[in-house]
This record gives C-alpha cells, structure tokens and sequence, in this order.
C-alpha cells in the first residue's frame, strides 16, 4: 500500500487495514515455521505496511500533517549550505595499545638492556 493511498482513508479505515495486515503476518509466520511460505518477500513488505499505517494514523491523531511542498526547498537549502573544515585542526595522537605484554618478550627487553 502506498502512502499518498493510507493518507486518504479515515483513522478508522486505517484501524481495520493495520488489523487485517496482522492477521496476515500471523498467517505468514505461521506458513514460515511450518515450510509453506512461497513468497519470503511478503513478510518484509506487510511489516512495513503495518509501520507505514500506524505511523499515519498517529499524525492524523496528533493533527501533525505532514508538509510534502516545504521539504525540497529545505533539502536545497541544506546542500548549499555547507561547512568549511577548519584548516588548523589538531592531530590527535595515536592510542597505545592496552593489552598486556608477552612475558616472554619482557625478558628478552630485561637481557637487551643489561
């Protein structure tokens, strides 16, 4: 299901769809555990039918519709704006190891030294 298609139905028209998409998923699951699942690929796309669903009846009950029209103007707006890396940035150094050391080659260190 399309979103632009979930959009136009009501909240409760979005109820009954979120509940017969759960209904399917448990059927899917239940065709997964036993080997009859043909087509893998549908569970993938009924849980996120499920989520795209959901997702749109929790704005159309806050009243938070979303905006299509301003979000490429902001979009344009942000790849024009971009930061400059500072030129004087400091290097850090590099991180000792913090594993302990052979003790064998703690030997060889102590003979060396002498």
């Amino acid at each position: 299901m399309k979103a632009s298609d979930a959009r136009a139905m009501t909240v409760d028209q979005l109820d009954d769809e979120v509940l017969k998409l759960k209904k399917e998923q448990f059927n899917l699951r239940f065709q997964r555990a036993t080997g009859q699942l043909e087509n893998t690929s549908r569970v993938r796309v009924v849980r996120r039918d499920i989520a795209r669903i959901l997702t749109i009846a929790r704005q159309k009950r806050a009243g938070d519709e979303p905006k299509l029209a301003a979000a490429p103007a902001k979009l344009k707006q942000a790849k024009t704006e971009r930061v400059k890396p500072k030129a004087t940035a400091k290097r850090r150094a590099p991180v000792k190891s913090r594993s302990k050391p052979n003790p064998k080659s703690r030997a060889k260190a102590k003979k060396s030294k002498k």
